[in-house]
């Protein structure tokens, strides 16, 4: 890439022409992008804030979420303004994923560092997506097991080796899924793991309500759940915040769905208004989730809020719950597998345009199909099925929950969130140093620095000791 410096804020001009505009239509609105934000983060990760609401008690763990959802919205704003290089309306170039925005503003090395946490940040989403389904799976067949056979009957479904099948019939049903050409191409999908998400949160938040209505008093304390010493207590209380920081952030595809987008208007304005729009219902279901959970649970809050419930009554409403967990994670999987296969798909195409294997597309007709004609290319068949065995089998080998959430939120939280933006808004606004603006957004980016790196060592401790346990 042929690319100009200014010396003073380093700000790189590039002339590659594939990073122009595309030819492929974008009609995404206001109502698109909130779907697709809403379908990415209001998954796995909702199922675990009554558990790190718990261990981080009543002050604590509130502040947690509204200090996540705040860095949250302040990321995707920051991230918004940097969609178009320069920054204007018809600005010649728009960035399709993260990484090629980090190329152009901080240059090739932190390309290569960022492209790595975005797609390991990525392919963890789908490894959790993969376990957390399982469970679900698991839940739903045991609680009907239980009503059909009676409460003392011995269902086998609790054993987590059971855990496995329901992970490979999950993988196996994204190997189909996965030949979704693009993001373009999923919005029905979005839409109804949106719902999904809506639904299941509601359903827990009402379960919660129930049990609080019926023991008439709020559990839990200050300091949240005690542990066997201070220092257990000092992990856990890390891994929470792990675990909320997994759930928050949308950064990481936030590009993608900004290039669904249409414009006019511009589509920073549209993807500004969606991201509080989406912030703020995640915000309010989080805020439900943790503290409803945490209030009718107590000390002991499940790690999966919905298995605390139990295998009984009102089982029908459960097993539903349940039921659309395991429908909202199969198109969440896909939302955070698309950036992965876009980019590897790229670069092939790119580095060998004539080789037929990659390049060529063939058709083959389905009588119930509008139009007749699928299109398929053997790259891209071989290359997602592969993907989709990988994150199965890494699912496979550490299948918890908790630990598992933790560590993946504490490790792009910072990165994603927070350090590439906020470096990214510096060369953007030309910022100087030590001016007060600049002084803010770097210690605002320290201080999450500081609160990741504890999520992180906090939350491998946990997933450590779960494993040699």
């Amino acid at each position: 890439m042929d690319i100009k410096e200014d010396e003073e804020f380093r700000v790189i001009t590039p002339t590659d022409t594939q990073l122009r505009d595309s030819v492929s239509a974008r009609t995404g609105t206001l109502w698109t992008a909130v779907a697709h934000i809403i379908t990415g983060v209001i998954g796995a990760g909702v199922l675990s804030l009554a558990w790190a609401t718990a261990k981080l008690g009543w002050i604590a763990g509130p502040a947690a979420l509204l200090a996540f959802a705040g860095v949250t919205l302040l990321s995707a704003f920051l991230l918004a303004d940097c969609y178009r290089y320069p920054d204007t309306d018809n600005g010649p170039l728009r960035f399709n994923s993260y990484a090629q925005a980090v190329k152009v503003y901080l240059g090739k090395k932190n390309e290569i560092v960022c492209g790595a946490v975005v797609y390991i940040s990525l392919m963890g989403f789908c490894i959790a997506f993969t376990i957390v389904t399982a469970t679900c799976i698991r839940a739903i067949i045991k609680t009907n097991c239980y009503h059909r056979e009676g409460h003392n009957a011995t269902c086998s479904y609790g054993d987590n080796n059971n855990n496995y099948y329901y992970m490979l019939l999950f993988g196996l049903l994204q190997i189909f899924l996965s030949q979704i050409p693009n993001f373009h191409n999923m919005l029905w999908l979005s839409i109804v793991a949106a719902i999904m998400s809506l639904t299941y949160s509601f359903i827990g938040i009402g379960l919660s309500l129930g049990k609080i209505i019926e023991k008439r008093k709020f559990e839990g304390s200050v300091r949240g759940s005690p542990a066997e010493n201070r220092g257990a207590k000092v992990w856990l209380v890390f891994q929470a915040l792990g675990n909320i920081a997994f759930s928050y952030p949308f950064s990481i595809i936030i590009f993608e769905i900004q290039d669904t987008l249409r414009s006019p208007p511009a589509e920073k304005q549209t993807m500004k208004k969606a991201s509080t729009v989406a912030v703020s219902i995640q915000t309010f279901f989080f805020f439900c989730c943790g503290c409803f959970g945490y209030a009718a649970f107590g000390d002991s809050t499940p790690g999966n809020l919905l298995t605390g419930f139990g295998f009984y009554e009102p089982f029908w409403l459960v097993d539903f719950a349940n039921a659309c967990i395991v429908l909202h994670l199969v198109g969440g999987y896909q939302v955070f597998s698309q950036p992965i296969f876009a980019a590897i798909e790229r670069w092939l195409a790119e580095r060998y345009p004539q080789n037929k294997f990659i390049a060529r597309f063939y058709g083959f007709k389905l009588p119930m199909l509008r139009g007749g004609t699928v299109k398929w290319n053997p790259m891209r068949v071989c290359l997602r099925t592969m993907y989709v065995v990988t994150t199965t089998g890494v699912a496979l080998m550490f299948p918890y929950f908790n630990e598992v959430l933790g560590v993946l939120g504490a490790f792009g939280f910072w990165p994603l969130a927070v350090y590439y933006p906020v470096e990214m808004c510096i060369l953007q606004k030309k910022i100087r140093s030590w001016t007060r603006q600049w002084l803010l957004l770097r210690g605002f980016s320290f201080v999450c620095l500081i609160v990741c790196l504890l999520s992180l060592v906090g939350s491998i401790y946990g997933l450590v000791g779960a494993k040699l346990g």
